[in-house]
């Protein structure tokens, strides 16, 4: 018994070595699981470029819970600090378009087009140039976003029409792209679920402002549908994202490389937002300025809304082949004003998508505010500033915008710009007229319209609106 016991004790020292190894091995094996997202972390913090499996690692596990917020903050933080190289940015983006759905449209012979912008003050052109593109046979499937702080949303303003539902599924996003030849809904859960955490994520730690995570934040969702050609309006200016002209150019030359990268065309406009576009800012009142443009009836005020959306028409019509040069493309689009095709097109996509197509006829089926207040000028000469940030706070505070993300927008309220930077104003002239529906509201916005207007002797030059395009 005795001999048996030491033999046992023998044979168990003897394997004790091979058990420590093992358990060390499965200890490493672990480690390196747990330890993968600090190395990349500690890769990025260095300033070392990061391979696309790494990328691709941490998009996957972070979209899947198995990467804690602590360890993505402190990635997105290193992205933030030291850069992402245009291979880095299109790793990433790739990654988080694959996060999801992609939608495909490969049994549609027509081009699959869409048009972005990253956010600007009365900023309606994709309401013009969906249905201008679409009447002229390009297929034209837009995901777009609400408005947060101070910029307007395009699922906002489509709402004010009573009835329109910009929530669909994908197979009746696809259905009305097909039958219509143009929706706008929001982004669905399936569609790039990688970039709404990550956004979500950037929003509490800091690193929003980073160039290449908006960049992959706005391709993914875009090239997520599908895309045969991407026009971007990369806005600069006191209203815009970037302010600075020099950070919006950067942004789009990001954005034509991911495009390059992930063989896509992508053309990027750098257009200015030191003003309002167009005259109208506020839900109610920018559909009803889009439906007067698709008529034809437009207004002196309205010309850098419409130079802007025939522009980026423009483009699309001679990417995707469909115009032999910029000549022959505007010449498409006026004719489909002109005919009536255009507004047509609109009609059809409101009806399509749950809206009332009267409010084509009747702009009394909109919601309309109780009041209206006129901002007169204190005294003679030519408008210098209309400054875009400080009119859109303005209109936020009537409640025509989200001040936090469960806010009640209040469709009609608004502003209307009767002048425009470069206008000459005689003393008690109306700049700005001011659709509001509580005295406590106007009270609290109306120094923000007052500050906004500059008025001098001189005669400004007025901003160049297009200042370059990336191809």
């Amino acid at each position: 018994m005795i001999l048996l016991k030491k033999a046992t004790f023998l044979f168990i020292l003897l394997l004790t070595p091979f058990f420590i190894e093992a358990v060390d091995n499965l200890k490493t094996d672990i480690d390196k699981t747990e330890f993968h997202i600090l190395d990349i972390i500690q890769k990025k913090r260095d300033n070392k470029e990061l391979s696309k499996n790494e990328i691709n690692y941490f998009v996957q596990e972070y979209t899947n819970g198995n990467i804690a917020n602590y360890q993505a903050s402190a990635f997105l933080m290193a992205i933030f600090i030291n850069d992402m190289s245009a291979e880095e940015t299109s790793f990433l983006t790739d990654a988080m378009i694959h996060s999801g759905t992609i939608i495909n449209f490969d049994e549609l012979k027509e081009p699959i087009v869409d048009k972005h912008s990253t956010g600007g003050v009365g900023d309606k052109t994709s309401l013009i140039i969906a249905p201008i593109c679409a009447s002229l046979g390009l297929r034209v499937p837009m995901i777009s976003g609400r408005g947060l702080g101070h910029t307007g949303g395009t699922l906002d303003k489509l709402e004010s029409i009573p009835g329109f539902s910009v929530d669909q599924d994908n197979e009746s996003y696809k259905r009305l792209v097909k039958d219509v030849g143009v929706c706008i809904i929001g982004q669905t859960k399936d569609i790039a679920p990688a970039d709404k955490k990550i956004y979500a994520l950037r929003d509490v730690s800091g690193s929003v402002e980073s160039l290449p995570l908006i960049a992959s934040s706005i391709m993914s969702k875009k090239m997520a549908e599908g895309l045969d050609v991407l026009i971007m309006d990369v806005k600069t200016g006191s209203g815009a994202l970037m302010k600075k002209y020099e950070d919006s150019c950067k942004l789009a030359q990001t954005m034509i490389d991911i495009g390059k990268n992930l063989n896509t065309k992508v053309v990027a406009i750098v257009s200015d937002m030191n003003q309002p576009l167009g005259m109208c800012i506020g839900n109610s009142l920018e559909i009803m300025e889009v439906i007067g443009i698709l008529k034809g009836t437009s207004l002196k005020g309205q010309k850098d809304l419409i130079d802007l959306s025939f522009k980026l028409a423009s483009l699309m019509l001679i990417k995707t082949n469909c115009a032999e040069d910029e000549k022959d493309a505007y010449a498409q689009i006026q004719k489909v004003i002109d005919n009536g095709s255009a507004l047509e097109k609109f009609k059809e996509m409101i009806t399509a998508q749950g809206g009332n197509p009267d409010v084509i006829y009747d702009q009394n089926l909109f919601e309309q505010s109780d009041f209206r207040y006129c901002l007169k000028a204190s005294r003679s000469g030519y408008i210098h500033t209309l400054d875009a940030l400080k009119i859109a706070k303005g209109c936020t505070l009537l409640g025509a915008g989200r001040q936090t993300i469960d806010s009640q927008i209040d469709f009609s309220v608004g502003a209307i710009l009767h002048k425009k930077i470069g206008s000459f104003v005689n003393q008690e002239d109306t700049i700005i007229e001011i659709h509001y529906n509580s005295e406590e509201k106007l009270k609290a916005a109306l120094s923000l319209f007052e500050d906004a207007i500059i008025i001098d002797e001189d005669v400004p030059s007025k901003p160049l609106l297009i200042k370059k395009i990336f191809n």
